[in-house]
């Protein structure tokens, strides 16, 4: 989630300006960098259980503990539940899933980088606290009553409307950690090509990145069950996003489709007030029934546009939104693959070539089967492991054109060495945390906190 929101900003009084939000967003590749966030589960060492917000072994020592690096605290209602460093924000998802939302930087060097910097801080904090972190798509032991709520106002509102509208949004908030990178757009024109070949190769990162097999202990028959969740979540702010392939598709219809998607909150001094369901339409017409009279702010369209959660999501950037949370060597390979694809012009080509003529029911069709059968997924006269071994060669040869190195000479192309290897392999992060399961651990899922722990 994102960090605390902040009121302010110009008063948004014609819909040109919400299309001119995204056009001033724009920027030319030499501007172009990119962010990655990661979530994953904190736990007690001693008794596997996620940690409450409160006490002595609590989320927020913890979070007050990682002051002694930099970080400034960040408060609601007088509790500490963000971290600033600079433009790094480390943030706590609705079950105490621990993130870091990072820089906005130019090379996967950099961030990988800023990755491994934030482990070391967490790891020399849970060894103090005999508290472990693991990176994994979705809770693996604890039932969704086990988990502890972090006392952010934004959340009250979410819990109190997701079973409204689905019946696994709790569950979203409570039990899944993923990993994203954010991207820039240069027009758009190559906002629509990226969201575009971003929405139709989803289910491949997703097959690549699986890594969520196992609920309350036992196997759940799929690899992804996080991405499976985002399913029966809500299906008003959810999805494919298919209109986005028709003619018209430009900043505008974006603007008309974050309008159509009903409002949880507006933050005004300090608070959240409860907007759940109601019109942001109606916000513009001054005929918000929780702001009667008032009219948004620039800062109310920021806070929208976050509580959108389509596959990917446009904002002053695009975020690439479909994988599960994993160990922390393939937390480099998310910004390495989608960068690999996106931030070269020929490579973009290629990956649109291979996914234009992707129908919509196609596209539907491998983001349903992609979650339980992952690279085994059949599609056309092959699989998506076939497909998956064409991204990861297309986004190599974008990593290699882009010629960034590091102090050793090396490029960006090894940060998708383990992706090519389960591309080539076909086998998911998850389908060894299943072999694990049944060989090693002998259908014991503790073992997992102990052996994929950071």
């Amino acid at each position: 989630m994102s960090a605390p929101s902040q009121s302010g900003g110009v008063p948004i009084t014609s819909h040109r300006q919400l299309v001119e939000y995204f056009e001033n967003s724009c920027k030319p590749p030499q501007q172009w960098r990119l962010g990655t966030e990661h979530e994953k589960f904190v736990f007690d060492r001693a008794t596997l259980r996620p940690l409450p917000f409160d006490g002595e072994q609590g989320i927020e020592a913890f979070l007050t503990a990682m002051t002694r690096f930099g970080w400034q605290p960040l408060q609601e209602q007088g509790r500490t539940v963000a971290l600033k460093h600079g433009r790094c924000h480390v943030t706590l998802e609705p079950g105490g899933q621990l993130e870091l939302a990072g820089a906005p930087v130019k090379t996967i060097h950099e961030s990988c980088a800023e990755v491994q910097t934030h482990l070391r801080q967490v790891k020399e904090i849970g060894a103090e606290m005999n508290v472990g972190l693991i990176g994994l798509g979705f809770q693996p032991k604890w039932t969704r009553a086990d988990c502890p709520w972090m006392p952010k106002q934004r959340y009250d509102i979410m819990r109190a409307y997701m079973p409204k509208v689905g019946s696994l949004g709790l569950d979203m908030m409570l039990r899944t950690s993923t990993v994203q990178v954010n991207i820039d757009y240069g027009s758009e024109a190559d906002m629509i090509q990226k969201l575009r070949v971003g929405l139709a190769l989803q289910p491949i990162a997703t097959a690549l990145f699986a890594n969520s097999p196992f609920t309350e202990g036992e196997p759940n028959g799929f690899l992804s069950y996080r991405s499976h969740i985002w399913t029966d979540t809500d299906p008003d702010r959810t999805g494919m996003l298919n209109w986005a392939f028709d003619d018209d598709m430009g900043f505008e219809r974006y603007v008309e489709y974050a309008l159509d998607v009903p409002m949880y909150f507006v933050y005004r001094d300090g608070k959240y007030i409860n907007a759940a369901g109601q019109s942001f339409r109606d916000f513009l017409g001054g005929k918000l029934p929780a702001l009667p009279g008032e009219r948004p702010l620039m800062s109310d369209w920021d806070d929208h546009l976050t509580t959108l959660f389509p596959e990917v999501r446009l904002k002053r950037f695009m975020e690439m939104r479909g994988t599960d949370g994993g160990p922390w060597r393939r937390l480099c390979a998310l910004p390495a693959l989608w960068a690999g694809l996106c931030y070269d012009s020929t490579a973009l080509d290629e990956a649109w070539q291979l996914c234009r003529d992707f129908t919509n029911e196609e596209r539907d069709y491998l983001r349903a089967q992609a979650p339980r059968h992952g690279l085994a997924t059949e599609f056309r006269n092959g699989t998506v492991q076939d497909l998956a071994r064409e991204v990861v060669a297309i986004a190599r040869c974008g990593l290699a054109r882009r010629t960034h190195f590091d102090a050793e000479g090396r490029d960006e192309v090894m940060f998708l060495d383990q992706l090519e290897e389960i591309a080539e392999s076909g086998r998911t992060p998850a389908e060894v945390l299943l072999e694990h399961y049944h060989h090693d651990w002998k259908g014991n899922i503790d073992p997992v906190f102990r052996e994929f722990a950071y």
